[in-house]
C-alpha cells in the first residue's frame, strides 16, 4: 500500500523530505509540481508551497519539520534514534538547528537568492544587510563544528539535511569560492554531509559556484536615432504669426482629473494627529467623495512565499517608496498578519479616480498586488477598511483570527 505522494519543485527545502524518501525506499511517490499537472496537489494545497504531503486517509501535510517528522516515523527505531537524537539533550539540539535551517538562514539566503537572480526587486542596502547575517551565521557554525562533526548530534540528523538545503542554495548562487574559504570547520561538515549515504543519490548532481552570482539590471532599450536629413535651404518667406505654445501634458495622469472637493492634505493631517477610531474614521466617511476617490483592498498575491514578519513589512516600506510618483493622489495603508513562516500583506487604499492602475502602476512591482475595489455602502466594506487603517483588530483569514503584527502607512 502507498505510503503517500510527496509534492516537490527544485527547491532546496525539499532536499530533507526527498532524502528520507529515496535514501529508506519508502513507497512514496514523488511529484515535481513545476514539470506535472496534478488535481490533487491543486485541490488540496491551496497555498502551492513546496514541500506539501498526502498521506493516507486524505491526510495533508504542509512545512518541513511536519512532513519530515512524519516520514521517520515510518522508518525503524534505531534510524529514528539517528535522525532525531537518542538522548533528550540530543533531541533538543536537533530541534535546534533544524529551526535554523528552515527559518531565518534560509529565509536569508533564499531572499538575496531571489533578488540576484530577478525573481524579486533587487534592494542593494537588504541584500547586503542579508549578506552580513548570513556571515554571522556562518561564523556559529564554524565555533560549533570547530569541535564536533555534526551539528546536533554524533551522526548526520534530520538537522544536518536541513541545514544542509540551506548552505547548499548559498554555495549555489550568493556564496562563492573566497566565502567558503574564510569557513573551514563548515566547509568541512558540508562536504562530510553532502557525502553521506542519506543525501548522496538526492544531491548527486549538486554544484557549488566559484564567483558568487551578482544581480545584472536589464538593459534599457536604445531608442532608434534618427537619420538626420540634410537641410535644405528655402527662399526667406515673411515671417508667419507666432503660433501659441502647445500646452504642457500633465506630469500624472490623475492630474487630468483636477482638483478634488475632497481635501487629501487635510485627510492626511487628521489621520496623523488624531485618534483613529473614534475621530478621524467619522471625519473620514464625513467627508469622503465617492465620485471623485474610489476604495481598493490591496492584497499581496504570494503570501506563502513571506516568511520573516520583519521582511515582509520590509517589502511593504518597498512598495510604498516606489509609490512615490502618486503620493498626491492617493492615502492608505497595509499591515502584516500572522507570525514568522505563517503571515500576509493585506490593506485598503483610497486612490484618485475610479480605477487602481493609473495610480499603483508607477511601482515596478504593482503586479505583485491584487486589487478588489471597495463599496463604501456596504457596512462590511466599510469596516474593513476602518481595521486596515486603525490596525486594532485582527485580520479574519479563512474563518481564522491573525493578529497584524506590523504595517505602514502610504501618506
Amino acid at each position: 500500500m502507498s505510503q503517500g505522494t510527496l509534492f516537490v519543485s527544485r527547491s532546496p527545502r525539499c532536499i530533507p523530505a526527498l532524502a528520507i524518501i529515496e535514501h529508506f525506499n519508502l513507497d512514496v511517490e514523488i511529484v515535481n509540481v513545476k514539470t506535472t499537472a496534478h488535481k490533487d496537489f491543486d485541490a488540496k494545497f491551496p497555498l502551492k508551497q513546496v514541500p506539501s504531503f498526502l498521506g493516507p486517509k486524505g491526510l495533508r501535510l504542509t512545512e518541513n519539520a511536519a512532513i519530515s517528522t512524519y516520514l521517520i516515523d515510518l522508518l525503524s527505531e534505531k534510524d529514528q534514534k539517528i535522525l532525531f537524537g537518542a538522548t533528550p539533550a540530543e533531541k533538543i539540539q536537533v530541534l535546534r538547528y533544524h529551526s535554523i535551517g528552515n527559518s531565518n538562514l534560509f529565509a536569508y539566503i533564499g531572499l538575496n537568492f531571489l533578488m540576484v537572480t530577478g525573481s524579486s526587486p533587487f534592494n542593494k542596502k537588504t541584500f547586503d544587510a542579508h549578506m552580513e547575517s548570513i556571515e554571522t551565521y556562518a561564523k556559529v557554525f564554524d565555533e560549533r563544528l570547530k569541535d564536533y562533526t555534526f551539528v546536533a548530534t554524533e551522526n548526520v540528523s534530520i538537522a544536518d539535511i536541513q541545514c544542509l538545503g540551506a548552505w547548499s542554495l548559498a554555495f549555489a548562487s550568493v556564496c562563492g569560492a573566497e566565502f567558503r574559504k574564510a569557513h573551514p570547520y563548515l566547509m568541512r561538515w558540508f562536504k562530510t554531509v553532502l557525502a553521506s549515504p542519506i543525501v548522496a543519490k538526492t544531491m548527486a548532481d549538486y554544484k557549488m559556484v566559484e564567483e558568487p552570482l551578482k544581480y545584472v539590471p536589464p538593459k534599457k532599450e536604445k531608442k532608434e536615432k534618427k537619420e538626420q536629413q540634410p537641410k535644405k535651404k528655402e527662399a526667406k518667406k515673411e515671417e508667419a504669426p507666432a503660433e501659441a505654445a502647445p500646452e504642457k501634458k500633465p506630469k500624472h495622469p490623475l492630474e487630468l482629473l483636477g482638483k478634488s472637493t475632497f481635501v487629501l492634505d487635510e485627510w492626511k493631517r487628521k489621520y496623523s494627529n488624531d485618534d483613529t477610531r473614534p475621530v478621524a474614521l467619522p471625519w473620514f466617511w464625513e467627508h469622503y467623495n465617492p465620485e471623485e476617490y474610489s476604495l481598493w483592498k490591496v492584497e499581496y498575491k504570494y503570501n506563502d512565499e513571506l516568511t520573516l514578519t520583519f521582511m515582509s513589512n520590509n517589502l511593504i516600506g518597498g512598495f510604498f517608496n516606489r509609490l512615490t510618483g502618486s503620493t498626491k493622489y492617493m492615502f492608505g495603508a497595509m499591515v502584516v498578519y500572522g507570525e514568522n513562516n505563517d503571515n500576509g500583506i493585506v490593506g485598503a487604499c483610497m486612490v484618485r479616480g475610479q480605477e487602481a492602475p493609473p495610480a499603483f502602476d508607477v511601482a515596478p512591482d504593482w503586479e505583485s498586488y491584487s486589487y478588489v475595489k471597495l463599496d463604501h455602502t456596504n457596512e462590511e466594506d466599510r469596516e474593513f477598511v476602518n481595521n486596515m487603517w486603525a490596525w486594532d483588530k485582527p485580520v479574519v483569514v479563512n474563518g481564522q483570527n491573525k493578529e497584524i503584527v506590523d504595517g505602514k502607512v502610504l501618506k
